[in-house]
């Protein structure tokens, strides 16, 4: 969980060296004010929706809340190490649905980029209601195990193992796994800026 404290303090830190009140955050993003105290505070685990109108009114990439360190060349996620690693966890946005998406960052360590690639593992969703995200940029998801089911405008898509999709983010989406299963899929979100 020590990655979570990260996310919190780091926009925290940003915020303050530009020396916007959580207010003037709020009012820019359209997120309300206890909703980023919460982030700040690491009471919430965000969604990444509401994590990118954040770094998008603190002019920073979705990436600064990630990094540990930044390095230019090339960055190699090892699969040992990812399928160790601790992951990020974000909810998907519901606050009555506390089941969650682990989030593994492939690329932390890469400075400047503008794609995030994760692996994310879904957890079960039955019996939850799904609130969409919308949010500037392009996202493509590739199904390693499992099924999933993603609700897209007023369409609903069935990905298999070996299925990928690429679509803009900017449509309102959701993602989870398919008849209350757990998957776990490979997801690249690129956000323009």
């Amino acid at each position: 969980m020590g990655q979570n404290k990260i996310i919190g303090e780091k926009i925290k830190n940003i915020r303050e060296s530009q020396q916007l009140t959580v207010e003037e955050v709020a009012e820019r993003t359209g997120l309300n004010r206890e909703q980023i105290q919460r982030i700040e505070n690491n009471t919430d685990f965000p969604s990444l929706a509401p994590l990118i109108k954040i770094a998008r009114v603190l002019g920073v990439r979705l990436g600064t809340f990630l990094d540990d360190q930044t390095e230019l060349g090339p960055v190699i996620s090892r699969k040992k190490i990812a399928d160790d690693a601790s992951g990020i966890s974000f909810s998907n946005n519901a606050m009555q649905n506390r089941k969650h998406m682990s989030y593994q960052s492939l690329s932390q360590d890469k400075s400047g980029r503008h794609m995030e690639p994760f692996l994310i593992d879904i957890e079960s969703s039955e019996g939850a209601d799904f609130i969409t995200s919308t949010h500037e940029g392009e996202e493509f998801i590739y199904v390693l195990h499992g099924i999933i089911e993603i609700n897209y405008g007023k369409k609903t898509y069935i990905l298999e193992e070996g299925d990928s999709i690429y679509y803009d983010s900017i449509v309102a989406h959701h993602v989870h796994a398919a008849n209350g299963g757990k998957a776990r899929i490979l997801g690249v979100i690129y956000t323009p800026y």
